[in-house]
């Protein structure tokens, strides 16, 4: 199938190509069609699978369809609802891309950057606003946004704002929308939350799901090396430097160690920057832009960027630590093996964290393939300890780990086979000699 076989119009099919796209994806396939006849849509799709452009160009075909307003500022016509900055920024980044020879104008908010100049061009007028709730809400606060005329609502990784609270301020923003228009919702998981969601928003909506829920991509090789939560740094550190790896995003649980894992990189010699809530929009868009550009071989992550981070060809994912929530194991690694490309992941996991990785093998419904490195084989004798799930979970995190804690105070073994790499049993700072 081609694009042209779906129905788009000439300026579009331009912009694609000139993307050198020729065959759309199996999402954009369903997707597209459905979207051009009207239909409400609850699609399901991993990450990495093209559903930005799934949604993005069918939008823009349809409003170019709609009848227009012949005087006055332009209304906002359509309305992309994301979790986060670095979503919004990406989906932004696409309406223009596809949009680009059209008479079409749009924009982002989000916080964290001033709100002014995002004012004055909402009061120049848009045809399409990118948002995260909380600074749309600021905006309808401050009366620069009328959300009256839409006629496109999307809700893009719609599990993840609900993770991350914003349930209220989705409601809040649905009730300033006309009652008529047409929803899109998009969502990698589909929680019960989410199907109540969906129930409330969609009219007799076509599913769209291109591969099962909450699986990783069969393109991104898995793989867990079970090792002493003291020891988690010098098995990454060795992992970058021997085989040379230019571009890895490793991933935290809380924004503290991602500081302090970057901070210790890069006395290692390796160049790292932190990415997380805390830091400045201006700070997240230099640090992602550098490790983009390979400036920074590093880039440690809260689960912040488990969404939105779209990189190409990025080649390794590092889970220093196994996140709180199943699913988001699955969003994590879902930042490699994109647009078809190979990918791998991996998993430094200490005693600790056996009941968080039974939780997210019994949810990707497989057992990933456990490996322990030569000279960084795990304590027998260390006892698990509670992991201090902080202040900053999502909604979902507050769910028991099935094995985080061992009532009979016995460590559950790691069962794997050993790997050769690695530093010498005696664990001393000597280079490695057998290292691959």
């Amino acid at each position: 199938m081609s694009f042209e076989s779906l129905g788009l119009r000439a300026e579009l099919l331009r912009a694609v190509s000139e993307k050198a796209y020729s065959t759309p994806t199996p999402i954009q396939q369903q997707a597209i069609p459905l979207i051009l006849e009207g239909r409400d849509i609850m699609g399901g799709a991993q990450t990495g699978t093209g559903k930005t452009a799934g949604f993005t160009l069918p939008l823009l075909q349809r409003l170019m369809a709609s009848e227009k307003p012949e005087k006055g500022r332009r209304p906002i016509r359509a309305l992309v609802l994301t979790p986060t900055r670095e979503l919004a920024a990406q989906v932004a980044e696409s309406v223009i891309t596809y949009g680009r020879y059209l008479p079409l104008k749009s924009t982002v908010v989000f916080g964290g950057v001033s709100i002014n100049p995002q004012k004055m061009k909402l009061i120049k007028g848009v045809d399409i606003l990118v948002a995260t709730p909380g600074r749309l809400l600021d905006h309808v606060g401050q009366n620069s946004v009328d959300l009256s005329k839409v006629e496109i609502l999307v809700l893009d990784e719609a599990d993840r704002m609900l993770d991350m609270g914003f349930i209220r301020d989705i409601n809040k923003v649905l009730a300033l929308l006309p009652k008529q228009r047409q929803t899109l919702l998009f969502s990698a998981t589909f929680s019960d939350d989410i199907k109540k969601l969906a129930n409330e928003l969609l009219k007799t909506p076509a599913l769209v799901e291109v591969a099962q829920r909450n699986t990783a991509s069969e393109r991104v090789s898995q793989v867990v090396h079970p090792v002493d939560k003291s020891r988690k740094r010098e098995l990454l550190s060795h992992l970058i430097g021997s085989h040379q790896w230019q571009q890895v995003l490793v991933f935290t649980r809380t924004k503290h160690g991602a500081n302090r894992l970057a901070e210790q990189l890069m006395t290692d010699g390796i160049t790292a920057a932190a990415i997380h809530g805390n830091k400045s929009q201006g700070a997240r868009t230099k640090a992602l832009a550098d490790f983009k550009s390979g400036k920074v071989r590093v880039l440690v992550a809260t689960d912040i960027a488990a969404r939105g981070l779209d990189i190409s060809q990025l080649p390794h994912v590092v889970n220093f630590e196994l996140p709180n929530v199943a699913e988001d194991y699955v969003h994590r690694i879902g930042r490699t093996g994109r647009a078809g490309n190979e990918g791998e992941a991996l998993s430094l996991v200490c005693v600790d964290e056996l009941g968080l990785l039974r939780d997210i093998e019994r949810l990707i419904k497989r057992e990933i393939p456990k490996v322990v490195f030569q000279g960084y084989e795990p304590d027998p004798s260390i006892r698990p300890e509670p992991i201090n799930k902080g202040r900053g979970k999502s909604s979902q995190g507050a769910r028991k780990s099935t094995g985080n804690n061992s009532r009979s105070g016995q460590r559950p073994p790691f069962k794997g086979r050993s790997s050769g790499q690695g530093r010498p049993a005696n664990r001393s700072r000597q280079s490695t000699q057998g290292a691959r």
